[in-house]
């Protein structure tokens, strides 16, 4: 009896059958306390939840630019005049690249360091597949395959849904020059961004590649097509040719960017978090590329949220979008909520009822 008076303090008021019952209703009202103030939490949270997409009605701008992110990688081998010709084709507005110079000074596009991943260097060079893309001259860029690596690896899971007309063309792809690439933008009347890659200790143009490049750029194209994103010798280059629009990819304050002479920004997607940040850089117009921005849902975040361009893998998707995926005014998303929360309270009262 002593053991049980412990284990029920309301001995003094019920016999020990009724005492436990009251125990356990006791534990009963105290488990459905908690549960009930755990569901209305939650009821509570998405009204304070916040998305670019919700909206008042007429507010949202015009669809971001799209920027073709070396060309069109997902239709043909990246980098490649291929690639720049699928994206101009899917509508692009922009097309982005990698820029390096060869040890003859010829500058071409290249991402990586090395030539391993995108053309047969192994092949061709098996001795130097170990040294800098910027370690070959011209002639020699000019024997490397550049296209057979995308048919084999296949990195998109998209070479099967080629044509055999654009499977032949992507086999015999090579490496571009920035002129032959800057002659496709041209034609095409779209913009350029590219970043320019230093060459190692050692290389004849180590100290002069920024005005290599600067003159290719300024015999082939339209100066105010390009946005020039190298910072190294930014207020030099802007000087040289103030056509070109001033690019930078690092966030910093208004009169930091202004005084580098700063039109536009290239920034990382994850910057739509910083969607007032984005705002305040547009009121002083300085507009916002992101990238990489491939997937519909982010493309339609990037939509609402202002910004003017995004790089992208998959132009030929995106260009196809003519509205945001979703997009709603604050009522409506209120009364979603709370149609919602109505819907499931009863439905979960109704569970208890039954299960009680």
């Amino acid at each position: 009896m002593k053991n049980a008076y412990h284990k029920c303090p309301f001995m003094h008021f019920f016999n020990i059958k009724t005492c436990f019952f009251v125990v356990f209703l006791v534990r009963q009202i105290a488990v459905l306390g908690l549960f009930l103030s755990a569901l209305f939490s939650l009821y509570l949270v998405p009204l304070g939840m916040y998305s670019p997409c919700i909206k008042e009605a007429g507010t949202l701008g015009p669809a971001p630019t799209l920027i073709g992110h070396r060309g069109a990688p997902m239709l043909a081998p990246e980098n490649t005049i291929m690639s720049f010709e699928k994206a101009v084709e899917a509508r692009g507005q922009g097309l982005e690249t990698d820029v390096t110079i060869s040890y003859d000074g010829v500058p071409f596009l290249m991402h990586d360091s090395t030539l391993r991943r995108t053309t047969n260097v192994e092949d061709v060079f098996p001795n130097r597949t170990h040294l800098d893309a910027s370690m070959f001259t011209w002639t020699e860029l000019q024997q490397l395959n550049a296209g057979s690596w995308f048919l084999s690896r296949d990195p998109f899971g998209t070479a099967s849904s080629l044509s055999d007309e654009d499977r032949l063309q992507a086999q015999n792809q090579s490496v571009p020059s920035l002129a032959q690439f800057l002659e496709v933008a041209a034609k095409s009347s779209r913009l350029v961004l590219f970043d320019l890659r230093r060459p190692p200790y050692g290389h004849p143009y180590r100290q002069s590649y920024i005005n290599t490049t600067l003159e290719v750029v300024q015999a082939h194209i339209n100066s105010s097509q390009v946005l020039w994103l190298p910072s190294e010798d930014r207020k030099l280059v802007h000087a040289v040719d103030p056509e070109l629009q001033q690019t930078s990819g690092e966030k910093a304050s208004i009169q930091e960017l202004t005084d580098e002479h700063i039109v536009r920004l290239n920034l990382h997607y994850s910057s739509l978090f910083f969607f007032p940040l984005l705002c305040k850089y547009l009121s002083v117009n300085i507009s916002t590329n992101l990238y990489v921005i491939s997937q519909p849902w982010l493309y339609t975040l990037a939509w609402c949220a202002g910004a003017q361009s995004v790089t992208t893998n998959s132009i030929h998707i995106l260009s196809r979008m003519s509205k945001p995926l979703f997009l709603m005014t604050p009522e409506e998303y209120v009364l979603m909520w709370i149609l919602t929360d109505v819907v499931s309270a009863v439905l979960i009262f109704a569970i208890f009822v039954f299960h009680w």
